[in-house]
């Protein structure tokens, strides 16, 4: 468990003075982003598909298997052995992995195909710096 500072002050634009009249609380990062520690993994994104979803190349997912796979949720789902993450769509048409970049075409998933879900993405650890 790492404890980092939490600062009360909020911050629109720039950053706020270390002054500990400003310190809130302390923070662990796991208590605040792992809600279910035993059905949470790490993965890091290997591709530009979701890129329009706020998800990019390098990016570290947050994966919770305990949370229901909804339409509309953005999975990490296994189709035909192979892992993606896209956004799970259900509809009349039938059940569809959807990417966010007009790039990449949607995957309709049809009766000869194997689909597993392994989790919903609950969080995006996006990195600021190469």
């Amino acid at each position: 468990m790492l404890d980092l500072p939490l600062f009360g002050s909020k911050i629109p634009a720039g950053f706020p003075s270390p002054a500990d009249d400003h310190l809130e609380a302390t923070i662990d990062l796991n208590q605040q982003y792992v809600r279910h520690p035993a059905a949470t993994f790490f993965v890091r994104v290997q591709c530009h598909s979701m890129i329009n979803a706020g998800i990019h190349n390098g990016d570290m997912l947050v994966v919770d298997r305990s949370l229901e796979a909804k339409s509309g949720s953005i999975v990490i789902a296994v189709v035909n052995g192979e892992l993606t993450v896209k956004r799970l769509i259900k509809n009349l048409e039938g059940v569809w992995l959807m990417p966010e970049n007009p790039d990449f075409q949607p995957l309709q998933i049809r009766d000869s195909m194997e689909l597993h879900v392994w989790g919903v993405i609950a969080h995006v650890i996006h990195s600021l710096q190469p």
